[in-house]
C-alpha cells in the first residue's frame, strides 16, 4: 500500500486531506504538535505521532520519512502573527528553512512526491509588483522563497508542486475556524460595517483536500497551483456574517481605498514604533483587497482534478459552527 505523510494532520486542511486519502486508498500517517483537539480525531487506520516536526532530529526525522512515497506539508506560520521585526526574518526562519530541511531529508530518504500548502500571496505577487509583496512584504516575499528552495532541493529526484491556497471554509472536530475573528469585529460595529470593494478566491476544505491528492497523483514538478473555487466579494461575506448573527446585511457598506489608506499608515507607524512588522503591510494588504483577487479555476481543476463545490453554503456552516462553539463555552446560568 502506498504511505503518505501529512505534517501538520491535526489542523483545518491536514485533517480534511488525512481523510480524502484514506478515501482513496491510502496508508496515512500524521506527524502534528500536541496535544490533539480532541482524542479520537481520526480513524484507526491512521497512524497519528504527536511531536514538533522542527524539534525531531535528523536521523529522527529521516526513519519517520524512509518508506513514504509522498509527503504533504500542511503546517507552518500565517501572516496574522506580527512578529517583531523584521518579519521577512521571522518567516523565514518559520516557513523557509523548516520545509528546505524536510525536503532535502525526504529527497534522500526516497520520497517521490511532496505537496506544500501555499498562501495565494504569492501568486498575486506576482502578478501586481506594485504592492511590494515580492520586497517590502515578509510574508508573502517568504512564501516565494518557500517554493523556489523546495523546487530546487526536489529537483532531478522528487516532485515537488504548491498549492497557492485563498480563502478557505470549513469545520473540524475541536478548532473553532480562524474566521471567528471577523465574527468577533462585525460584532463590535454597532452601525456601518465597512468593507472594501475587492473579491477573493475562496474554496472549501473538501477542494484543497482534493486538490492536495490531485497534486500528490498528478501534479507536475515546479507546480505552481492557485487554488480557486468561488469569487467571493468581501461585501459577501461580511453580508453573510450579518445573516449568521441576525444583523441587518444593508449595514455593510463598502469604502474606498482613499478613505482607509490613512488609517492604515497609521498603524504601520505604530507598529514600527513598537518594534513589530505585519507579514504583510496594512496599507499593502488594504490596496489588495480593493482588487479582484480571483483566478481562474479552470486549469487547475483540470490539472488536479479537484471538483465544484457549494463555497457560499461552506462559509454559513463555518460561521454557525462558530457560533455553536462560542454558546456552548458560555457558562450556564444556576
Amino acid at each position: 500500500m502506498t504511505r503518505a505523510l501529512v505534517v501538520g494532520g491535526t489542523g483545518l486542511l491536514g485533517y480534511h486531506t488525512t481523510l480524502e486519502l484514506l478515501a482513496r486508498g491510502y496508508e496515512v500517517t500524521s506527524l502534528s504538535l500536541p496535544p490533539m483537539p480532541v482524542e479520537d480525531l481520526f480513524p484507526d487506520e491512521v497512524e497519528n505521532l504527536l511531536a514538533d516536526v522542527n524539534a525531531l532530529t535528523d536521523d529522527e526525522l529521516s526513519a519517520l520519512l524512509a518508506g513514504k512515497h509522498a509527503i504533504i506539508y500542511a503546517a507552518g506560520a500565517d501572516e496574522r502573527i506580527t512578529p517583531p521585526a523584521p518579519a521577512a526574518r521571522f518567516f523565514y526562519e518559520q516557513n523557509v528553512l523548516p520545509v528546505q530541511r524536510i525536503v532535502r531529508l525526504a529527497r534522500a530518504a526516497g520520497v517521490k512526491k511532496f505537496v506544500l500548502f501555499n498562501s495565494y500571496t504569492a501568486e498575486f505577487a506576482e502578478l501586481w509588483p506594485d504592492l511590494g509583496y515580492r520586497t517590502r512584504n515578509g510574508y508573502p516575499r517568504t512564501r516565494l522563497a518557500q517554493e523556489e528552495v523546495a523546487y530546487l532541493e526536489g529537483d532531478g529526484a522528487m516532485d515537488v508542486t504548491s498549492l497557492r491556497l485563498p480563502y478557505i471554509f470549513g469545520t473540524m472536530p475541536g478548532r473553532t475556524p480562524l474566521w471567528q475573528m471577523f465574527i468577533d469585529i462585525v460584532r463590535g460595529q454597532r452601525d456601518m460595517i465597512p468593507v472594501q470593494q475587492g473579491a477573493t478566491s475562496s474554496v472549501t476544505v473538501t477542494q484543497v483536500a482534493q486538490a492536495a491528492v490531485g497534486a500528490m497523483e498528478q501534479g507536475e514538478h515546479g507546480g505552481r497551483y492557485p487554488i480557486n473555487g468561488y469569487d467571493l466579494s468581501y461585501a459577501e461575506f461580511h453580508r453573510l456574517i450579518c445573516e449568521a448573527l441576525g444583523r441587518d446585511t444593508c449595514a455593510v457598506t463598502c469604502v474606498p481605498f482613499e478613505a482607509l489608506a490613512p488609517t492604515m499608515e497609521k498603524l504601520d507607524a505604530q507598529a514600527a514604533e513598537a518594534g513589530v512588522e505585519h507579514g504583510i503591510h496594512l496599507i499593502d494588504s488594504a490596496l489588495f483587497s480593493e482588487r479582484q483577487a480571483v483566478s481562474d479555476p479552470a486549469p487547475t481543476m483540470a490539472a488536479l482534478g479537484y471538483l465544484p463545490d457549494d463555497v457560499p453554503a461552506a462559509i454559513r456552516e463555518t460561521l454557525a459552527y462558530c457560533l455553536a462553539r462560542e454558546a456552548a463555552a458560555e457558562p450556564q446560568a444556576d
